[in-house]
């Protein structure tokens, strides 16, 4: 890379630190972004200032948001009676983008692991469970991974969540639409299997 001037590697090496792109990638967006018109790149760089400027947790349900509460939390379309928990704001955004879902949410921001000294001080269970103590939820739908650290984190909640009167749910997991058997894991067959459904 020594071949290329010190600003040109400057930003090579900067766009290679982002998550899945390699050098030659980077080197590809940094050669775009030299021959764009000046403009292009201009509105580049002030959108990703903006981002860091203007970008801040909902403090409703802690995903991503231009204000103090997130478009999602003021749809006034939503149903407040559900409440769907994930992990991360990333996860939210596919049961969005999927359609599926038109309660409220909250976001822990991780999952319990002991084994990382992560427990549920670390993660927002007193969010969560402040929230429902409002009185207007009805359902919480427990949409984290199947991972062991996101089946614990469901059980904990689920656990917590015994003494107060609402209806706690678990998104069902397994064979995926499309999968072959022979390639699906034995855990995701195993759920597969206890979460069978009667077709008449």
């Amino acid at each position: 890379m020594h071949y290329y001037p010190t600003y040109i590697r400057n930003v090579i090496r900067n766009i290679s630190k982002l998550p899945g792109i390699g050098e030659k990638t980077a080197e590809r967006l940094t050669m775009h972004i030299l021959r764009a018109p000046r403009n292009e790149a201009e509105h580049l760089a002030r959108s990703i200032l903006e981002l860091k400027e203007k970008i801040q947790l909902c403090r409703r349900c802690f995903g991503m948001s231009d204000g103090e509460v997130c478009s999602i939390c003021r749809n006034p379309g939503r149903d407040d009676r559900l409440l769907c928990v994930v992990e991360q704001p990333a996860d939210m955004v596919s049961l969005e983008k999927s359609g599926a879902f038109s309660g409220l949410y909250l976001i822990l921001g991780g999952t319990l692991s002991p084994m990382n000294g992560i427990g549920p001080g670390d993660i927002r269970i007193k969010e969560l469970l402040a929230r429902i103590e409002t009185g207007k939820i009805e359902e919480v739908v427990l949409a984290t991974s199947t991972t062991v650290e996101g089946e614990s984190t469901a059980a904990y909640i689920a656990d917590r969540l015994e003494d107060y009167a609402v209806k706690v749910t678990r998104i069902a997991s397994g064979v995926p639409i499309g999968g072959d058997l022979k390639y699906v894991d034995q855990i995701t067959l195993k759920r597969a299997m206890e979460s069978r459904h009667a077709l008449k």
